[in-house]
């Protein structure tokens, strides 16, 4: 079985000087793939360097709206010129992450919402030019980063840790999107996340860490980490009632089907 880890904050500081380590524990338990997006310029040479050097690691370039706040249009010029220079790259794969927080008090307010809505914006139009999908984080704002994203078309993406509606569910994968679960699927008391995970298409769903974050509830409140992947995987094969392997190969098809770039490994015996 193969898995792809379709977000990892692989490069965070929770992971100290392990990072290269834990990528080769996850490739031990089949984690074939691990993205890494970007969340702010200053990270865009880490995430390249370190999906350089760990043989299953790609990433994705991007600035979070979490950093927004801090962010000039001088840093979307950078990530244009970044983006171009690493479509060469065979392990840069998307436009990530981007997004819009609604949930932290300080990017609610008037103008900081509309700084966050500007940057998603401008992020997905470089990913339209540049044909690339996007890695999308959406925090009680589905219907608001669904409508932009209608509106400028990148070449599709991947709601990360999804937790909207069927109806928003359906928006999203209408227009190319992949839906991201991960560890909350885990929690029983997740009802809402759950019953997506077992009722949504299961074409549409690929599978994520959020790794150090977003941990599953075996590890919770611990640190998470790729090598988690199988396991959340298994949670989301009992939730369906179907096979492990079926899991593993429908939800890595899904990954490379919205990722078209993602580096192709060889199969470990």
């Amino acid at each position: 079985m193969q898995w792809i880890d379709t977000h990892c904050h692989l490069d965070a500081h929770e992971f100290g000087d392990e990072s290269l380590q834990i990528a080769a524990h996850a490739g031990a338990q089949q984690v074939q793939m691990i993205v890494i997006p970007a969340v702010e310029r200053a990270n865009f040479s880490i995430v390249r360097d370190l999906a350089a050097s760990a043989p299953n690691a790609c990433y994705a370039l991007g600035i979070h709206p979490i950093y927004v706040p801090n962010a000039t249009e001088d840093d979307l010029l950078a990530l244009r010129a970044a983006v171009q220079a690493a479509m060469v790259d065979p392990r840069f794969v998307a436009i990530g992450e981007i997004g819009l927080d609604f949930f932290i008090p300080m990017l609610t307010e008037p103008a900081m919402r509309a700084k966050q809505e500007h940057f998603l914006r401008e992020q997905l139009k470089i990913a339209r030019d540049f044909d690339l999908p996007v890695l999308a984080h959406v925090r009680r704002s589905q219907d608001i980063v669904l409508k932009h994203a209608r509106q400028i078309r990148p070449n599709g993406g991947i709601a990360h840790a999804f937790n909207g509606s069927f109806q928003q569910a359906q928006g999203y994968i209408d227009i190319g999107f992949k839906l991201g679960f991960g560890g909350a699927m885990t929690f029983t008391r997740a009802l809402q996340i759950r019953r997506m995970a077992a009722e949504l298409p299961l074409e549409a769903i690929v599978l994520e860490t959020d790794a150090p974050d977003i941990s599953p509830s075996w590890v919770h409140p611990g640190r998470n980490s790729p090598e988690q992947l199988p396991r959340i995987g298994a949670v989301l094969a009992e939730l369906r009632g179907i096979d492990l392997a079926a899991v593993a190969l429908q939800t890595s098809a899904n990954a490379r089907a919205v990722m078209p770039r993602l580096p192709i490994l060889k199969e470990q015996p």
